[in-house]
Formats: structure tokens, sequence, C-alpha cells
């Protein structure tokens, strides 16, 4: 299987960034830690993005972080082979709003 692009849209970007700047203000190194954990997931998926289940009847996937309270949101393009990242996101938020 061919690995598919990772595209992160703004949303998903903007999400990363306060979390990582979020975290680094914690403990020293915490941001770098979530990015890798993020990086890790996100070549996971880019390997094989049907890994991850889609929910609430739509095309959207969900991978739950396994360290931080996280969800990366995607869908996938076919025929692009490209993964569309809508968001990353904090497990205490809705995530009915994907619905």
């Amino acid at each position: 299987m061919s690995q598919y692009s990772i595209e992160i849209l703004e949303p998903a970007e903007i999400e990363f960034d306060e979390a990582y700047e979020w975290y680094n203000k914690q403990l020293t190194g915490l941001g770098r830690k979530f990015f890798g954990e993020v990086s890790r997931y996100l070549s996971s998926i880019s390997e094989n993005p049907y890994k991850f289940a889609a929910k609430y009847d739509n095309e959207l996937h969900f991978a739950t972080l396994k360290i931080f309270p996280f969800l990366i949101v995607y869908w996938v393009d076919e025929a692009s082979k490209t993964v569309f990242v809508v968001s990353i996101f904090h497990t205490s938020r809705n995530p009915k709003k994907f619905k």
C-alpha cells in the first residue's frame, strides 16, 4: 500500500500550536513529547488511513492519542491519496461537533 500525503488544515494547525505552547508552559520538553506523539500518529495514518474507524455515519476518522488527551480527526481523499486533518482537539471538547 502506498503512503498517503498528510494535509493539516488551518484550524487543526491552530489547535496543535495552541496545545504545543500550553504543554511547553507546563513543563519544559512536554510540548516536544506532544509533538512527537502527534507525529507518530500522523505517520501511522499516512501508512494506513483506515486504521482508525470512521464515526457518526460520515467519512471522518478519529484517532485517539494514547499519552495526551487528544483526538486527530481526518478524512481521506482516495483520488489524490491525501489525508486531510480537520482537527487536533482535546478530548474534553464535544466530538459531536463533527456530526
